[in-house]
């Protein structure tokens, strides 16, 4: 018998984790989407949520595509230090250990209670990776993250934009006095994407609001000593072996919402922040 769907429990910014939930389970169903993701199908199928308000959304294809991006990258630290630790910083309902688990990454997925309680629902602990409910500015999960083995990559998918600037300055401290050494990937919001957010296509959905303004992400080099802008990059610059695996479908539609939109797309970029030590 079918399971009855549950409504999600989430507060304002925790809801918007359903947003690259639903990006995935949508592109899973097509032909020939750019990722496969039958755990987000089996999520969104059980979830009592009005989905069908993001459908059309441009921003869903965004969405993949910064998935895409972070799982490249950490691709690329796991191929380095196979050993080592990732932490998924507001976490949601991602699937990424599923899709990048080499058999020997140690793996923690951080958000707060409230996610974390729906993502028990889900998903269990195991030996190598476990869920941890905190939020990044408490910096008792620094702690946690100290008894596994380095080097340690964190990422943060749409989390800090929706903080203060205060709030983030203060998370780049915590990493760089307790997590040294560590690689740090996120997105930033020019002032003008956080000015027009009311008219976005998902976010005009839902009641949450980003808060972080980054005009350019190399000034936060300039927050404290040891902090480096790694890489940096766009929609429109994607790197060239990620391009290289999307089909010449996607490549197209890149190509031509860069030559109507390169302005908007060039204000979301993707970051990847080293800190020393």
């Amino acid at each position: 018998m079918q399971q009855p769907k549950r409504p999600p429990q989430l507060g304002e910014v925790q809801e918007t984790l359903l947003i690259p939930l639903y990006a995935r389970a949508v592109e899973t169903r097509k032909r020939h989407g750019m990722l496969t993701d039958p755990r987000a199908v089996e999520m969104v199928d059980a979830l009592d949520y009005d989905f069908a308000r993001f459908d059309g959304a441009t921003s869903l294809l965004g969405a993949n595509l910064r998935t895409l991006l972070f799982d490249t990258w950490t691709r690329d630290f796991l191929a380095r230090h196979p050993t080592g630790t990732v932490v998924e910083i507001g976490t949601g309902l991602n699937t990424r250990f599923e899709r990048l688990d080499n058999g020997t990454v140690h793996w923690i997925d951080l958000d707060l209670p409230d996610v974390i309680k729906l993502r028990h629902t889900f998903f269990e602990d195991t030996d190598r990776r476990r869920m941890l409910a905190a939020s990044v500015t408490d910096p008792t999960w620094t702690d946690e993250v100290r008894k596994l083995p380095g080097p340690y990559f964190l990422v943060a998918e749409a989390v800090l934009i929706y903080l203060d600037e205060e709030q983030v300055r203060a998370v780049f401290d915590l990493i760089s006095e307790r997590l040294p050494g560590a690689l740090l990937a996120l997105e930033t919001a020019a002032a003008r994407m956080v000015e027009q957010q009311d008219s976005h296509d998902v976010l005009g959905k839902v009641t949450a609001r980003m808060r972080w303004r980054c005009d350019d992400p190399k000034t936060v080099e300039h927050w404290r000593t040891g902090i480096q802008l790694a890489d940096s990059c766009t929609f429109t610059h994607l790197p060239t072996p990620m391009a290289r695996h999307l089909s010449l479908t996607y490549r197209l539609m890149l190509r031509t919402a860069t030559l109507l939109k390169r302005r908007d797309m060039e204000a979301y970029r993707f970051n990847l922040f080293r800190f020393s030590g």
